[in-house]
């Protein structure tokens, strides 16, 4: 009979744990554009709604600023770097793989007799310390080559085309359905 009200009880526990995940969602936020008007002006902020003929931001001020499509030239956007997620697992990667070289070359060497068979044991720190530090620049390089803005000509567009650019912004904006 205890057992059934332990179970009952962490039964509700982990309902109402579940069923509140809502509350600890952040809020949506839109995409980082950075606008080049016509007349030279740079518009920075996020995307909040992409209207009919124009895009709402959010500008670094906090201000909302709407810009009309006529007067944008060129949109880019600003995509997050992952520098430290590729430094993370581009150490871990080739550390990985620099003690388990390390090691096989070790077993190797230890069972020659050799000069170098004394100092085999310091193949895996080293080859795991080279490897490891290459896999982190690599890991480095290729996530900020990933995060390079991406820019779209509005200016010199046709109107289905700017259309369908709006429609993929639309997707990218904080407020998706926005009337």
């Amino acid at each position: 009979m205890k057992k059934g009200k332990k179970f009952i009880a962490l039964f509700l526990v982990f309902s109402l744990m579940m069923l509140s995940a809502n509350l600890y969602a952040k809020e949506r936020r839109g995409v980082k554009l950075i606008i080049a008007k016509t007349e030279g002006q740079q518009i920075r902020g996020e995307l909040i709604a992409v209207k009919p003929n124009s895009l709402l931001l959010l500008d670094t001020e906090g201000k909302d600023v709407s810009v009309d499509i006529g007067d944008i030239r060129i949109i880019r956007r600003v995509k997050k770097s992952k520098s430290g997620t590729g430094f993370f697992f581009g150490l871990l990667i080739g550390g990985s793989s620099g003690v388990l070289l390390g090691s096989l070359y070790a077993k190797k060497e230890k069972s020659r007799r050799g000069l170098l068979s004394e100092f085999a044991g310091l193949a895996i720190p080293v080859l795991g310390l080279g490897l490891g530090v290459a896999g982190a620049f690599l890991g480095v390089e290729i996530a900020r080559s990933a995060a390079r803005e991406e820019k779209i000509q509005i200016e010199g567009m046709t109107d289905s085309e700017i259309q369908e650019t709006l429609d993929k912004l639309r997707k990218k904006a904080r407020i998706r359905d926005y009337k």
